[in-house]
């Protein structure tokens, strides 16, 4: 099975052909980054389409002028509201000097990355002026990181951190004190069918235990990396209908 994971990696790309919201997001800021991996569900070209619309330099601007460019922004579950209030949130965490990387590493260190991560959401949620449905969809809620029952797979909050964290293809590496080693793997239907088939995954919901469960099968193949093998194997699900699992 490792050997069939890595040739699999070999095949993987990331360009135009094979759409991925890091096309969008490799070359911003960390915080527009965060709001590319949020947007980042459903069918692919709509997503790429609305993440392409969206202009980032509004994270500079005031209130008024991001609820005037966005006002007619909506993507799926979120409304244009839903959309301007994320671009508040985020322009204010910006002019208040909010550090992602230094909020996430300092709660990693202090009770490791599940706890990191909780944390993470309940300081977005501070700065999220809304409850609604599309808010409460794109960011969930902070949880119990020593009782996860019930909790989501919280994949496009790993897809982030597996950007910013993991150096190899094709993720950045831009922070350096967390270990790509107790990163989880980003959860989505593509990865959970075929981890399923593969005879990695027993769990039947793909919620944050499956997520836990996948991950830890994946450090068997490589202990210090083991997320390395996420993107190969959402191409593997992604192209499914075109392609043999022999």
């Amino acid at each position: 099975m490792k050997a069939f994971l890595d040739n699999l990696l070999l095949d993987c790309k990331l360009d135009e052909d094979n759409s991925d919201p890091l096309l969008i997001a490799r070359n911003l800021p960390d915080d527009a980054m965060l709001i590319c991996a949020l947007f980042a569900y459903g069918n692919v070209t709509a997503m790429i389409k609305f993440l392409r619309s969206l202009n980032f330099e509004l994270l500079n601007a005031s209130d008024s002028e991001i609820r005037e460019n966005l006002k007619n922004h909506y993507y799926r579950f979120q409304s244009p509201n839903d959309v301007i209030y994320v671009f508040c949130a985020f322009a204010k965490m910006r002019r208040e000097n909010i550090i992602f990387e230094e909020i996430f590493t300092q709660n990693y260190k202090k009770d490791g990355f599940l706890f990191a991560l909780s944390e993470f959401i309940a300081l977005l949620r501070k700065y999220i002026k809304s409850d609604s449905q599309g808010i409460n969809f794109l960011f969930s809620k902070p949880f119990d990181h020593k009782n996860i029952s019930g909790v989501s797979a919280l994949k496009r909050y790993f897809m982030y951190l597996r950007w910013q964290i993991r150096a190899g293809f094709p993720d950045l590496g831009r922070w350096r004190e967390i270990s790509p080693a107790d990163l989880i793997i980003p959860l989505d239907t593509h990865t959970f069918h075929q981890a399923k088939k593969l005879g990695l995954l027993t769990r039947n919901t793909a919620d944050l235990k499956a997520a836990l469960e996948l991950t830890a099968k994946l450090r068997e193949f490589d202990a210090d990396d083991p997320i390395k093998y996420d993107f190969a194997l959402y191409r593997l699900g992604q192209n499914a209908p075109k392609r043999s699992l022999k």
